[in-house]
């Protein structure tokens, strides 16, 4: 069965506070893990909550990778979405690994736009 897209889901648990509570970092992140996974790069927004907390989306020309932290916790849930045979959102799990540091990751692997011929 063909699909249209990747989807993939990661819990980060157990992950350095002060990288989910670094804006510019997660926006280097975000930017490398594009790089990574071999997608293309339309814009990224990150927002910077008080206390704490970052926000962000990397919009690509093949979908989405998005974060949301809880330094609190430390704590990531993120989403990488792409479309297209030559990308890989697997690929960008190592650069996320390298920034958060989590003790602990949970991926959820989703089919997109399943299609039966």
């Amino acid at each position: 069965m063909k699909q249209l897209g990747k989807h993939i889901i990661l819990e980060l648990w157990g992950c350095e506070k002060e990288a989910l509570d670094d804006q510019p970092g997660i926006e280097k992140m975000l930017v490398d893990a594009v790089k990574a996974c071999g997608a293309t790069l339309i814009c990224v927004k990150t927002h910077k909550f008080s206390p704490q907390g970052v926000t962000g989306v990397a919009v690509l020309a093949e979908s989405h990778i998005s974060i949301h932290t809880w330094p609190e916790l430390g704590y990531a849930a993120m989403d990488v979405f792409t479309c297209g045979a030559h990308v890989e959102p697997e690929d960008s799990i190592t650069t996320l690994k390298e920034f958060l540091k989590p003790s602990h990751i949970d991926v959820m692997d989703i089919k997109r736009g399943n299609i039966v011929e």
